[in-house]
């Protein structure tokens, strides 16, 4: 597999990105940066990381929608390429229009930061085979705008298709209230879209990188680009 990592300015988990691909992983990892119109040839995986693309004016990720990268992001997209958004990532998916709904500010208004748990709920390339789904994973957060919002036509389908991949549950699975770190609609952490039901672009606000290494206290996040790694074998 060969991965690229988009870089705008303003983005701070490029390194975390680079370095779980690269180093933990073993994937060739090249790096472009936002005035780069092509991808480096034979890409497979674009991964977006997370920070303030732009310093978030206007809104997150409205600035780097209109980035010279963008086309060539959508048309991998549309071959069929793997496409990862986390964090500030995610709000990027999102404003290209390549995931459906919104990112917005956290319900109690304050950048929340600190380790959270998700559950697998879908079966995908970045969250593994159907014997997964309903795994734990402890994963941080680190934003202020994380709220994921959609209309009710948008829920029904992620709902009817299998498109939730993670919701933020308690250490023992559970989804409730008290388990949600922003107020996301369906306890939200990531999902996924794509074309023809490929479910090959996915957009998450946990930091999966932050969290792939035994060092680190908890190798969960190594989970999802293990799963990636195993689709695409």
């Amino acid at each position: 597999m060969r991965a690229c990592v988009v870089v705008f300015p303003g983005s701070n988990a490029d390194a975390e990105m680079i370095h779980t691909l690269r180093d933990v992983c073993g994937v060739q990892t090249s790096v472009v940066w936002h005035t780069d119109v092509e991808l480096p040839a034979g890409t497979d995986l674009v991964a977006i990381p997370g920070g303030f693309a732009y310093g978030d004016y206007l809104r997150c990720g409205a600035i780097a929608k209109v980035s010279p990268v963008v086309p060539a992001i959508r048309a991998h997209a549309a071959r069929g390429g793997y496409v990862l958004g986390v964090c500030n990532g995610f709000q990027i998916l999102t404003e290209i229009g390549l995931l459906p709904g919104a990112l917005t500010r956290n319900v109690k208004q304050r950048f929340e930061c600190g380790d959270w748990h998700v559950k697998v709920t879908a079966e995908g390339p970045f969250t593994g085979t159907a014997a997964q789904q309903g795994h734990v994973w402890r994963l941080p957060v680190a934003h202020g705008e994380g709220r994921y919002q959609a209309d009710d036509a948008t829920m029904r389908r992620l709902e009817g298709e299998g498109l939730i991949g993670l919701r933020y549950c308690s250490s023992a699975g559970a989804i409730d209230d008290d388990a949600n770190p922003n107020g996301s609609l369906h306890a939200i952490a990531g999902i996924y879209g794509g074309l023809d039901g490929k479910k090959n672009v996915f957009g998450l606000m946990p930091h999966p990188e932050r969290m792939s290494e035994a060092i680190l206290g908890c190798a969960d996040g190594k989970k999802l680009f293990d799963a990636l790694l195993a689709r695409a074998a």
